[in-house]
C-alpha cells in the first residue's frame, strides 16, 4: 500500500495505513493504526494522540485517548493536497513516563495524480490496441491458410 509505514521505537512498533490508499481531498477517509511490541504481539492498552503537519505547521490534532486493543482507527477529512507529516504520539508505554513519538509522512490525491493515472491508462490501452493492430492480420492470415 502506498500510505502505509511501520516504525519501531522505544520497544514499540507503530504500523499506519490510510483507507482508501490515497484519500481525496474534502473525503472522509480512515486512518488505521496498529501498535505492537517488538515481537508483533498487539499491545493490550495504550494511550495514544495524533498530530497532523502541513507545510511544517501543525493544523490538526486528535488529543490522547486511552485504547483498549492494539487497533484504532479514525475517521479523518484531509483539507490539502500533498505530503503531510502525521505524527504519533505514545504516552507512558510499559510503565515508564514520558512520549514516544513517531512520523509518517501520509499524502493525499491532487488533481494531477488523476491526470498521471489516466494518462497511463491511455498509454497501456493505446499499446493494446497497436499490438493488437500488428498481430491480429497475422494471425488471421495464417489461419485461413491452414
Amino acid at each position: 500500500m502506498f500510505n502505509s509505514a511501520e516504525q519501531f521505537l522505544g520497544g514499540y512498533r507503530v504500523q499506519v495505513a490510510t483507507l482508501p490508499e490515497f484519500p481525496q481531498i474534502g473525503e472522509t477517509s480512515q486512518i488505521l493504526f496498529r501498535v505492537t511490541d517488538e515481537n508483533y504481539e498487539e499491545v493490550d492498552r495504550f494511550t495514544m494522540g495524533v498530530r497532523f503537519f502541513y507545510n511544517d505547521q501543525q493544523i490538526d490534532a486528535i488529543p490522547p485517548k486511552s485504547h483498549e486493543a492494539g487497533h484504532y482507527e479514525v475517521d479523518y477529512v484531509w483539507e490539502n493536497s500533498g505530503n503531510h507529516i502525521v505524527r504519533v504520539d505514545l504516552y507512558d508505554m510499559g510503565g515508564n513516563s514520558g512520549v514516544l513519538t513517531y512520523a509518517f509522512n501520509m499524502s493525499t490525491q491532487s488533481p494531477f495524480g488523476y491526470i498521471f493515472i489516466i494518462a497511463i491508462t491511455i498509454g497501456a490501452l493505446t499499446l493494446g490496441v497497436v499490438v493488437a493492430y500488428i498481430y491480429i492480420p497475422k494471425i488471421l492470415k495464417s489461419k485461413t491458410k491452414a
